[in-house]
């Protein structure tokens, strides 16, 4: 046990130096909501940069009343690309650790979780196994970062508190801040015919290609010859190849 707790520290440590080293936390002081407050344990507390007291009576964490659903959420300010997002719970005597099991966090570019996309979904934590600091590997892009959980299906799983509520001490959300970046230090741009300029935040791959491009960066021309029923593909500042249609599914990963 003491060496899983050495583990899961030293990984946080790892993690956080990484972070500090290549990504920028885009989560700090930006704009904050939540779905109900204990007062005054307002949204904002949660990306204020203070996180030395995880008590709630420390006063540097967001806290909501009591309920069936529990929802908050931090606007980037625009689209971003995100690497990963570090959560830290309250961690009072006093609280439960229940209450916060079978949270979820969306990535979105609107402000309901049902037009976002499902970074994290907690199925496996128990009272005694959730980490607190939470580490979720996140690479997606997006303006939203929503922090979700509810009580509304009966039964409970056991390990479930009947309530759950808002208690974030701190939610740091770690990428680039220009969009069209990846990398260490998001120093590299994303290759030139990426579609919207969207490529990958480790290893600059496109999400997808403008029209008429395919390739994992999207540096192949594609054109369809009706005649034959097969796809030309010209690799820029190389030697045109011809390929079948499912070759080009391959590339395209279809």
């Amino acid at each position: 046990m003491t060496g899983m707790t050495l583990l899961v520290c030293c990984s946080w440590a790892v993690l956080r130096f990484l972070s500090v080293q290549a990504y920028e936390n885009l989560a700090y002081h930006q704009p904050t909501w939540q779905s109900n407050t204990l007062l005054p344990f307002t949204a904002g507390l949660a990306v204020d940069g203070r996180f030395t007291d995880l008590r709630v009576e420390g006063g540097q964490c967001a806290v909501s009343l009591l309920g069936q659903t529990a929802e908050w959420r931090v606007d980037l300010g625009g689209v971003k690309s995100i690497h990963h997002v570090i959560l830290k719970h309250v961690m009072d005597a006093k609280w439960h650790p229940g209450i916060f099991l079978g949270f979820s966090v969306y990535i979105s570019n609107k402000t309901d979780i049902e037009d976002g996309v499902l970074c994290f979904s907690d199925t496996n934590f128990t009272t005694t196994t959730i980490p607190n600091p939470v580490n979720i590997i996140c690479p997606y892009h997006g303006r939203y970062v929503i922090y979700y959980n509810k009580r509304t299906h009966l039964p409970y799983p056991e390990k479930l508190s009947r309530y759950t509520m808002i208690g974030l001490c701190e939610v740091e959300v770690y990428g680039c801040q220009t969009l069209g970046n990846y990398g260490e230090n998001c120093s590299l741009e994303c290759p030139q015919n990426c579609q919207d300029g969207y490529c990958d935040i480790v290893e600059g791959t496109c999400l997808a290609c403008k029209p008429g491009f395919i390739g994992p960066r999207c540096m192949e021309r594609g054109d369809m010859d009706s005649e034959n029923h097969s796809v030309v593909i010209r690799s820029i500042g190389s030697h045109s190849v011809k390929s079948t249609v499912s070759r080009l599914r391959i590339l395209m990963g279809i």
